[in-house]
């Protein structure tokens, strides 16, 4: 199968399957989802939003969390991983969001970046889904699907990953893409035990076609002889 012919069959399944879908982080505003992504970071999005309702109530703005200390908002947050570290990038992240952003969250992908705690895969999270920029944020379900249902090659880091995406992905469904992935990785394509018996995109992947498909190919020639 010809590469694009298998975006296209990952877009028509999508499109049609999951055309509204969306992060599961829980958030009202631009502040709150930044501050949960930061939190999400090598961490669960099941364990931030049972920690964020709390810390949101505390600081519901980022004025509120710029006056704060990183030793109380690791109180908030001790049972998220890195603790000490994502405490004081948040508010590190709300003084520099008041001091030259004025509170406002803002959509560009560098600018995003010179908050503390925000690397390339946090801004673009926050650029596609708070202003449906055309930003592929890669995690590491991203990164993994993306790879084994060939929609990449031999991209050996994040940047490479998302090079290849947005170069073959329409620009106006970047941004739903990214989460698409996300929740593949997340409930079907699982690090270490695909749940390919469940997938709908095995007729054009990768990863299926040379475990499963070749596989049962050499049983069948063995089986003959």
């Amino acid at each position: 199968m010809l590469k694009k012919d298998r975006y296209k069959a990952f877009i028509d399944y999508f499109s049609e399957h999951q055309p509204n879908a969306e992060t599961e982080l829980h958030y009202t505003n631009p502040y709150e989802l930044l501050v949960a992504v930061i939190l999400s970071a090598q961490c669960t999005d099941k364990r931030v939003n049972m920690v964020t309702p709390a810390l949101f109530e505390r600081y519901p703005a980022p004025e509120v969390l710029a006056e704060s200390t990183s030793d109380e908002v690791f109180g908030f947050i001790r049972s998220i991983s890195y603790p000490n570290n994502k405490a004081k990038h948040l508010v590190g992240m709300a003084k520099l969001l008041v001091e030259k952003f004025k509170g406002i969250v803002p959509s560009s992908v560098n600018e995003l970046q010179e908050m503390p705690g925000v690397g390339r895969k946090t801004a673009n999270v926050i650029a596609s889904v708070v202003y449906n920029m055309p930003a592929m944020a890669v995690d590491t379900h991203v990164f993994r699907v993306s790879a084994r249902i060939g929609l990449t090659s031999n991209a050996k880091t994040p940047l490479a990953t998302e090079k290849q995406l947005v170069k073959y992905i329409p620009k106006e469904l970047i941004h739903i893409a990214h989460h698409w992935l996300i929740l593949h990785g997340r409930y079907i394509c699982l690090a270490r035990s695909p749940k390919c018996e469940s997938c709908a995109l095995t007729f054009f992947c990768k990863y299926f076609e040379q475990n499963h498909l070749k596989k049962s190919k050499k049983s069948s020639a063995a089986e003959i002889f």
